[in-house]
This record gives structure tokens, sequence and C-alpha cells, in this order.
């Protein structure tokens, strides 16, 4: 008797992917590059009816997308656990699920923000649960869920959400159906390694996975993980989403992507059969 075998497809994350090219044309780049799955942080200077324009023009779907997080250049991670801005994250909330409608996107991620040595982290920690209902409860009217991440704090400031067991307990606390987790196998080993076993511990929770090799962030292949061992371990375990590249080329981003063959670029793939491209790296 066969096994029912779960299947992915790649997505490439636009707001990290092709920064050669202006972002309203990075749509394309991918679409030429052999990508059917984009997403993307949430575009603070362009207009979202021009990325709306953008993604369909090139015949991609989005798969997930951020609200706005803030200045991230300026190191900026969320703005939910900020009481002086939690206006500002509420007004984007319709905005932002006005431009996943639009683009039929049903995963939106929520950033929750740095520590703020002014106010006590659990008390940032209750102003991002409630804002996150707020979100979740909104999207739910249209069929989306809203993700929440576990950032490493190496590169991204005293981030109020470190390790995947405190996602998955803040995702609990925020205690609404559509609330799930997304899965950074990068942030999660530089924190925290473990990978496999936490993949198994959480899976129930996760509804996306993005990868890129540690420790520089680079495309799969030139750091420490074992990427055909890992996507082995979420076939599995019965992951069929979606796996997010958002890494930084370590050239370009086109000899960047020499790591995954054209034929896997677009379209369900069986996780175990991925990446024969990939060097096979010790986990």
């Amino acid at each position: 008797m066969s096994r029912s075998v779960a299947t992915v497809e790649f997505s490439v994350n636009v707001s990290m992917l092709y920064a050669e090219a202006p972002f309203l044309e990075r749509f394309a780049c991918a679409a030429a590059a052999g990508f059917g799955a984009v997403e993307f942080w949430w575009p603070r200077e362009e207009d979202p009816g021009e990325v709306a324009f953008a993604v369909r023009d090139a015949g991609l779907r989005t798969v997930v997308l951020n609200f706005d997080a803030g200045d991230m250049a300026a190191g900026d991670r969320g703005l939910l656990s900020d009481p002086d801005r939690q206006a500002t994250f509420r007004e984007n909330v319709p905005v932002a699920l006005d431009l996943a409608a639009a683009l039929d996107c049903r995963r939106l991620n929520a950033l929750v923000g740095v520590r703020l040595a002014e106010h006590p982290p659990e008390d940032q920690l209750a102003l991002a649960v409630e804002n996150v209902r707020f979100a979740a409860d909104r999207a739910a009217r249209q069929g989306a869920d809203v993700l929440i991440e576990a950032v490493n704090t190496f590169e991204n400031g005293p981030y109020l959400i470190a390790r995947t067991a405190d996602a998955a307990d803040f995702i609990r606390r925020v205690d609404r159906p559509n609330v799930r987790l997304q899965y950074d196998a990068y942030h999660m080993q530089r924190m925290e390694g473990d990978l496999a076993a936490n993949l198994r511990r959480h899976i129930a929770d996760i509804a996306h996975v993005q990868i890129a090799d540690s420790p520089d962030r680079h495309e799969p292949g030139t750091g420490e993980l074992n990427f055909r061992y890992l996507l082995g371990v979420l076939g599995e375990l019965g992951y069929d989403g979606y796996i997010g590249l958002e890494y930084k080329p370590r050239a370009d981003t086109e000899r960047g992507l020499e790591w995954l063959p054209r034929e896997q670029r677009s379209g369900r793939i069986d996780p175990a059969a991925a990446l024969p491209a990939t060097r096979e790296a010790v986990a």
C-alpha cells in the first residue's frame, strides 16, 4: 500500500530577493525565473493598488504578506506592542486586508515588535494579544489567517517572541482559530536549534514555513542547515503548505537560485525529493 505524500510549493519573498530591481518589477523577475508564488513585507513606499496590479500582471499567487511592521531598515519589527503606535497598526489592518483580498491572499504575518525600556514586557505582550485579536477578527471575515513568527534577537534587537514555544504560547493567549504560526528555520536555528524536533512538536500550529541558511542568511547550501532532511521531515509530518524563500542572496539573485532547479520553482512537489542541487550538509 503506497503512502500518502504531502506536497509543498516554493514561494519567493520579493522583499529580500530581486533587490537589484525596483520593488514593483520584482514580481515579473520572479515569474521569469519560473516561480508561481510570492510573498512580501508590507510595501511602505508603494501604492497597494500598484502592487496588486504588478502581482496580477506577472501571473503570480501571493501566499503571505506582512502587515505594516514600521520602518524595518531603521530597526522596527512590528507595531503591535507599542502603545504609541497602536493606532497606526489598526489603521493598517483594513488596508492590508483589502490588498490581501485583491490578491486572494489568505495569510498575513504580524510582527509583534521589540521590547521598549519604558514598558514592562508583559504589558507589551498583552497589548500585542489585543491587537492580534483585532486583526484576526477582521481577517476571519474574508477567510484569512494571521501568522505569528518567532524572530532571532541577534539581528533584530530585543524582539518579544524569539523562540518557537513562546510563539506557540502567544497564539494560545490570543485564542483565535485563524491565528497560526509562521516557522522560519533560519531564525530558529540561530535562537534554539533542534529544528526537526521543534517541527514535530509544533506542526499542528504551523501554517507557513520560511527558509534561509545559517549563520549568514544566504541561500540554501551556503551554511550549516541540511534542507533536504528538514523538508523530508515536513513531508513526513504531512505539511502541505508553502516554503518561503526569505534569504539574502550571496551574490545576485539569479546566480543564487542555482541551488533550486527551475522545474521545482513552481507547482507542488514531494518535499522528500526536493533540492537535488543542494549539497548534503550536516544538520
